[in-house]
């Protein structure tokens, strides 16, 4: 499904969507929503591009928040931090912007774009970086195409602003992580500016029609009291792995990172078995007694078992009944070198990434 604008009638469907991709990262949804809606009520539609029509010379300047997503929920940007950091970064490079981009797919990190989108006037790419959410600033496809992070802005909601030029992808993470931290966990950024042509190569294409998608599924499949977590594996090309009531969740903000472990004891078909989550902002490994179930690349989605309606790390509570699906990501992250970059040995898991359908339930 191609959507060519985001719109007030839209933009409910596109932020379910988004917190379903955001593997249970990336912000608050609803926040997100209810900032894009007021954008879009005040400028009109945006405008949205497929990656293939970008003209080659195209500048492209995505923008996103960063930081821990429980510090999201009660310190909200304003608007004018998404248009600051996106004409700082237009400023140095002595450009004109044309498109505006998202990073990830996910939460409020494809709200965010819109906002800046409808508030420059600016079209808005069809796409993202990662076909998903990751937690750190390198873990892009652009990485994999060689496009580098800086020149990149930064801004927080005191007004404070700066830039970075770093020698690689990695030492932006870092240095613009302890920023973050300094700026109370959150900050605005607009990083990783490209051409047309490199965006049409890096991007995933169709993520947000995919949002839109995934968040209509959800909806109308309730209207037509079908199941919409069956109805969400459907459109992702998954399945679910487990179905339970959340009986613990150990969660901590520590180097501006959302880290923790959620024990999930199941029901119905499940009863019986325990699955872990182990998490750092988005879902990485799902456990069951000794087995891997699935990790990251790919998708691990945690949705309401009733409503379909995602549960992201931070509104995860004691006694939530949740249903998890694993999907696939996007190819490129299972090579060699998108392993390295975001397989589950990067972040501390001695173990080789699990496919989402490698493993027999064996329920």
């Amino acid at each position: 499904m191609n959507v060519d604008q985001i719109t007030g009638a839209n933009i409910a469907d596109l932020a379910r969507g988004a917190a379903i991709l955001g593997t249970g990262g990336g912000g608050d949804p609803y926040i997100g929503q209810l900032m894009a809606l007021e954008a879009l009520q005040t400028r009109g539609p945006v405008k949205l591009v497929p990656p293939s029509d970008l003209p080659a010379n195209a500048q492209v300047l995505p923008v996103a928040m960063m930081g821990a997503p429980t510090v999201m929920v009660e310190k909200l940007p304003s608007v004018d931090q998404f248009v600051v950091a996106v004409e700082a970064l237009a400023r140095y490079l002595d450009v004109e912007p044309t498109h505006v981009a998202c990073m990830e797919a996910g939460g409020v990190n494809s709200t965010i774009p819109i906002v800046a989108a409808a508030e420059m006037g600016l079209p808005l790419i069809d796409g993202d970086f990662m076909g998903r959410a990751f937690p750190e600033l390198q873990m892009v496809t652009a990485t994999l195409f060689g496009i580098p992070t800086t020149p990149m802005s930064i801004t927080d909601d005191k007004g404070n602003a700066g830039l970075f030029s770093t020698v690689s992808n990695l030492w932006a993470e870092r240095l613009a992580r302890v920023v973050t931290v300094e700026m109370g966990a959150a900050s605005i950024i607009s990083l990783y500016p490209m051409n047309g042509a490199q965006a049409a190569q890096a991007a995933v294409p169709g993520t947000l029609s995919l949002c839109v998608e995934l968040g209509r599924a959800v909806r109308t499949a309730r209207a037509d009291l079908r199941d919409p977590v069956l109805a969400v594996g459907e459109v992702l090309g998954g399945r679910a792995i487990h179905a339970g009531k959340v009986t613990d969740v150990v969660r901590r903000t520590t180097s501006g990172f959302a880290r923790g472990e959620a024990r999930i004891a199941g029901i119905g078909a499940y009863e019986g078995a325990v699955l872990t989550l182990n998490f750092q902002n988005e879902h990485i490994i799902a456990k069951r007694g000794g087995t891997i179930l699935a990790t990251a690349p790919d998708l691990l989605v945690c949705l309401d078992i009733d409503t379909g309606e995602p549960v992201t790390t931070e509104g995860m509570r004691f006694g939530h009944r949740l249903a998890i699906v694993a999907a696939p990501c996007d190819d490129r992250w299972h090579t060699p070198e998108g392993i390295a970059l975001v397989g589950p040995r990067y972040f501390g898991y001695d173990t080789d990434p699990v496919r989402w359908n490698e493993v027999d339930l064996g329920r």
